[in-house]
């Protein structure tokens, strides 16, 4: 049995009455192995006779987004779970690339004739919700007791360059071992330069996978070096230890991971490594960023950290975040898990109530006005010098704030 969610028989149960056979498939099945709850399932439906009808069946249940008819793919958001509804398929390589496949739609085919072009064993397995029947055609539940990652078709396989990214972030994110052929034929894919042909956002898709959701993204980035890619470096060892202090924040995450593959590196070459995975700017920026002010702890501890320091670090980054970082790196390098200046900066960050925000400024604009002065581009250049000088501490509440002001444009 696989326990799916209950809610979801009202309209299986309203397929079945129409000679529509629902089956569970794909990620879901796989992840209820384990145990992990998804919001995210997948519905193959067999003998119905078009993709229109399967479209107002599903309305009566919510809004149906139709994505790609050629794929026969209906989305539908129902009670807090995003559901596909697709048709059993046939796919035929016809040009290079991820997407280089003819796909023909056949809703008569059996089970296991539309479940062979699938990618692993373990992604093949389906539940017929009618029935209570698992269908497992190619012994993927065993695979996956065994901890074993094996590919359907070999010869398929080797016609999807984005498998080889998927085999990496599944062998990964369930501790799998590459069954020896399917090893050598991710590796042949890699060296004839397969990877080439996809879109640089289907890598960072899968890629993101691997760094927020395994438990040793580490094992990832060695299987892509045993593999001959060049989506390596030396410092895989710290993303495990981010991956111990992961947030609730994804898209933190993938900063931190990405910044701990690039830590020691300098910024030409901090952008040279990210670049390769994504064109999201605000990524790169942001990683850039913590590399940045990873190297200033060290090299302003040595010196003695102030307030001020501590002040001006919580202007440019999350502190809790940016020792997140800090500290990974510490423990990846060190027996020792006691991270002194992490413990110090972080202590101090509390007190003054930055941890995880910048020190409110108390002068602003109108505060400029009242002196009579109007606005213009000098108003940015006093309003940082006050900043800084509250900062410095010469300064903590609003009335000596504008003292100071009354002072400073005096000046």
């Amino acid at each position: 049995m696989i326990n799916y969610p209950s809610k979801l028989n009202i309209i299986f149960d309203k397929l079945n009455k129409l000679g529509i056979k629902p089956i569970i498939v794909g990620g879901f099945i796989r992840d209820s192995l384990v145990h992990i709850d998804s919001k995210d399932i997948d519905i193959e439906v067999y003998g119905i006779s078009s993709f229109l009808e399967l479209q107002n069946i599903l309305n009566e249940f919510g809004t149906v987004n139709v994505v790609g008819k050629s794929f026969g793919v209906c989305k539908l958001y129902f009670e807090d779970y995003d559901l596909d509804f697709s048709f059993p398929r046939v796919d035929n390589k016809v040009q290079s690339g991820h997407r280089g496949f003819d796909i023909t739609i056949d809703t008569t085919l059996d089970f296991k004739t539309a479940t062979s072009r699938r990618d692993f064993t373990m992604n093949s397995v389906g539940y017929d919700v009618c029935e209570k029947k698992i269908l497992d055609p190619f012994g993927g539940i065993e695979d996956f007791k065994n901890k074993t990652l094996r590919a359907v078709n070999l010869e398929s396989f080797g016609e999807d360059p984005l498998r080889v990214l998927r085999a990496v972030q599944f062998a990964a994110r369930f501790e799998l071992k590459i069954e020896d052929n399917l090893f050598s034929t991710c590796k042949d894919m890699v060296l004839n330069g397969l990877l080439k042909e996809l879109p640089k956002e289907r890598v960072f898709e899968e890629i993101k996978k691997l760094l927020l959701y395994a438990k040793k993204p580490s094992r990832g980035f060695e299987l892509l070096k045993e593999f001959g890619s060049d989506l390596y470096t030396q410092n895989i060892s710290v993303i495990d230890e981010i991956a111990k202090q992961r947030i609730t924040n994804n898209q933190t995450n993938l900063v931190l991971m990405l910044a701990a593959l690039c830590y020691n590196f300098s910024q030409k070459e901090t952008q040279n490594f990210i670049e390769k995975l994504t064109h999201e700017k605000e990524l790169l920026q942001k990683s850039l960023l913590l590399v940045k002010k990873h190297k200033e702890i060290d090299t302003l501890y040595k010196n003695g950290i102030s307030d001020y320091h501590i002040y001006k670090l919580s202007a440019d980054v999350n502190i809790e975040e940016l020792l997140i970082l800090s500290s990974s790196i510490y423990f990846a390098n060190h027996s020792s898990k006691i991270y002194k200046i992490g413990e110090e900066v972080k202590k101090r960050a509390k007190e003054l109530d930055i941890l995880n925000k910048k020190l409110p400024a108390i002068l602003m604009g109108r505060d400029i006005l009242k002196f009579g002065i109007e606005p213009s581009p000098l108003f940015s250049e006093i309003l940082n010098s006050a900043y800084e000088a509250q900062m410095h501490g010469k300064f903590s509440d609003h009335n000596n704030a504008l003292l100071w002001l009354k002072e400073y444009l005096k000046s």
